[in-house]
């Protein structure tokens, strides 16, 4: 069977069948439109064809646009889709559309141009585009509204989430939901039926008895229009699609049409819809790692693991994997700690039921997975073992001692330590092929990222095993090499020192709070993010950076400041900022006593703050950041530098709009970025700070070469 086809059949009654063939989700890629193009053609001028239908292979309509045509340099052309969609609607013969599993995007665009659409059950009905910095360009924009109404149209273009089929059904996006085995049955005869004149014929695109009166339409656009510049400031091509379905809305379906091809051409010209494919190729290629994935081996599977530690990381990860279907022993040291533990995993799964993301049957099942125990006895039953006991090295080394007798030989050995080396935690084992870490960010069960910490010593084998573990728990794993700090804290550690930096030379941290967040779109700034993780955490994690780095490090005399003073964050009310019992976060005037003597101790008295602006501020705390993952890169702890924009996104939510953090400084220009810290590294050399800012090895080699930081890494694979 060819890669890219549209097979055409026509039947004795006198349809032409037109089935999408392009595997595994018959994404429409540029020859498949083509040949479907071809293909509607023949079946208009065959004599022979009454009505048309089109299906897709393998029970899949169309999961969309094929994706890999936005990596490109050269942009798709949209014009020949929308004249496709056009002779799809308007051609001289009816043409009815046979959904089932999904259409999606430029698949559902497709669907809306037929004259009707039957989908099986539970068939996904969407307009993904936004989240890849575009918008519908096929007609989505202006057939979705006048099918469903424009409040749910919109509604469903700005979110991004598909409906299923029965509710598409109610909405008047589907005209029948059949059984699998009748859907093309059911749609030649709905075909042949519309062509005899024994059902209506409707054109989506000069549809308006859905529409809601212009007024109305008017004011749910103005809202629309101020809630997405509420909620994604920093975003252009969400206006772009809405001004284009004001345009169909006020002017008629074929002006709209013109709207949304010059917005569909804006949006592809935009750094936003470049870092946003960037990161979803870069997000589906963490899985690929060279030398492991590519070694011939084959993934053991996950049944049952054993997680040691039942405080909040060790709930959330034992929740994590009771909900995919894997078997847990969630060992404490007595039975207060135990019953504590189980009670996190339950409330877990309690939130999640109040939710409505899963069903308290659902609930109940995944928690009989879950037992508690005291002891190692039914340790040889695990496939994996993961540690998540405080942050003390004896006690690790204790536990893996223990943990090499007994589990079986064929057992992974895992700790969830984010500061301590991996090798030091197994070095009273003899088993260090076995001794990975599985670095979970907190709220475990939440958060997506896993960092998989290899050693110089483990297995390829164990690599591939946890990979597969991570996927099985819906995890984006990233596997990184084994420092301090592994690749995202130790990535970020320049990022709260900088600010400190900035702090010490006078800026207000409201300040650069908001610069942080409201400016570049974090979610929050340096100090918020430093009350939410607590001093305590940050002066504990700190030291290990100031040890391991003492050449390019700046040691905050603030946050010892706020230890002193137990003033450690939301937990303890104070922090940076002051909280209220809700936990609200406001400026604290008593923090100023301590801004005043953190300043005087700092050495930087006379050194005139080199920023001047919202984008200096930003400037000043992530370029040093780059820096720092461009040596992460250039030592290869990373796989691949688009790992670490991953990482950054998932982690720490950098905007995944900036495409992640080396892409966004290549989107920047690393001669831009290098420039700037040599110039820092200058102005801050008479406080013996410049090895703070001098720009790496690598960086200063990009920069000079006018080449890319994420250089070798792009689309590997299209959908």
């Amino acid at each position: 069977m060819p890669t890219r086809t549209v097979t055409y059949d026509v039947t004795p009654e006198g349809v032409a069948v037109l089935t999408l063939t392009h595997p595994p989700v018959n994404a429409l890629h540029p020859e498949v439109l083509q040949a479907l193009f071809r293909a509607l053609r023949q079946a208009h001028a065959d004599a022979n064809v009454k009505a048309i239908v089109l299906v897709g292979a393998k029970d899949r309509f169309s999961a969309g646009f094929d994706v890999s045509e936005f990596a490109k340099a050269q942009p798709p052309d949209t014009t020949i889709n929308q004249h496709f969609c056009e002779l799809l609607e308007s051609g001289p013969k009816p043409s009815v559309a046979a959904v089932s599993g999904m259409a999606l995007g430029g698949g559902l665009e497709v669907a809306m141009a037929c004259n009707a659409r039957i989908a099986t059950p539970g068939a996904q009905l969407g307009l993904p585009e936004l989240t890849l910095g575009i918008l519908p360009g096929f007609g989505g924009t202006q057939r979705l509204p006048r099918l469903v109404g424009l409040q749910k149209g919109v509604q469903m273009i700005l979110t991004s989430k598909p409906i299923k089929s029965q509710e598409g059904l109610k909405a008047g996006l589907v005209d029948a939901v059949v059984e699998p085995g009748k859907l093309l049955q059911t749609a030649k005869q709905w075909a042949l039926d519309i062509a005899a004149g024994l059902r209506h014929r409707p054109f989506s695109l000069f549809r308006t008895n859905r529409l809601e009166p212009l007024g109305e339409a008017s004011m749910i656009l103005d809202f629309a229009t101020a809630q997405a510049e509420k909620r994604a400031a920093h975003l252009v091509h969400p206006l772009l699609c809405l001004d284009a379905i004001r345009t169909g809305v006020q002017s008629g379906g074929l002006a709209g049409l013109k709207a949304e091809n010059a917005a569909f051409s804006k949006a592809q010209t935009l750094d936003q819809h470049k870092a946003l494919v960037h990161i979803f190729f870069a997000q589906r290629s963490t899985k690929r790692v060279k030398g492991i994935t590519d070694a011939g081996l084959k993934p053991r599977s996950m049944k049952k693991i054993a997680v040691l530690g039942g405080g909040l990381m060790g709930s959330g990860i034992a929740t994590a994997s009771i909900l995919a279907g894997i078997d847990v022993l969630l060992k404490e040291i007595n039975q207060k700690f135990l019953d504590a533990g189980v009670g996190r995993v339950k409330a877990n799964l309690a939130s999640r039921v109040k939710k409505g993301s899963m069903t308290q049957q659902a609930a109940d099942s995944a928690l009989q997975r879950l037992k508690g125990t005291l002891d190692y006895n039914d340790f040889k039953s695990v496939d994996l073992v993961i540690e998540a006991a405080v942050e003390n090295v004896k006690l690790k080394q204790q536990i893996f001692a223990d943990l090499e007798k007994a589990c079986s030989p064929h057992t992974i050995l895992s700790t969830n330590t984010s500061t301590i080396d991996i090798s030091v935690v197994g070095a009273k084992t003899s088993c260090p092929d076995r001794i990975i870490g599985a670095h979970f960010f907190s709220p475990a069960h939440i958060m997506p990222l896993l960092e998989i910490v290899r050693t110089d010593k483990t297995s390829k084998q164990v690599v591939l095993d946890t990979l597969e573990y991570g996927s099985k728990i819906k995890k984006t794993p990233v596997v990184v090499g084994n420092c301090t700090g592994f690749a995202v804290n130790r990535v970020f550690f320049p990022y709260t020192q900088a600010a400190c930096m900035l702090l010490d030379l006078g800026l207000d941290p409201y300040t650069i709070d908001k610069a942080i967040a409201l400016a570049f779109g974090m979610p929050m700034g340096p100090f918020r993010l430093s009350d939410l993780v607590g001093a305590d955490i940050g002066m504990h994690v700190g030291k290990n950076f100031i040890e391991s780095f003492p050449e390019r490090v700046y040691t905050p005399h603030i946050i010892l400041a706020l230890n002193e003073q137990k003033r450690l964050g939301e937990k303890t009310g104070s922090g940076f900022y002051k909280f209220d019992a809700k936990r609200k976060a406001s400026p604290d005037a008593e923090l100023k006593p301590l801004l005043e003597a953190s300043r005087k101790a700092s050495g930087l008295a006379g050194i005139k703050p080199p920023v001047s602006s919202p984008q200096d501020i930003i400037e000043f705390i992530f370029f040093p950041v780059v820096n720092e993952g461009c040596r992460v890169i250039a030592e290869g702890i990373v796989d691949k530098p688009a790992d670490l924009d991953v990482a950054t996104v998932l982690a720490m939510g950098f905007p995944a709009y900036r495409g992640g953090l080396i892409k966004w400084a290549d989107l920047i220009g690393p001669k831009h970025v290098a420039g700037r810290l040599n110039a820092w590294a200058k102005h801050f050399e008479g406080a013996k700070l410049a090895g703070f800012f001098k720009p790496c090895d690598y960086l200063a080699k990009v920069a000079q070469e006018g080449g890319s930081l994420g250089a070798g890494v792009g689309p590997k694979s299209s959908l």
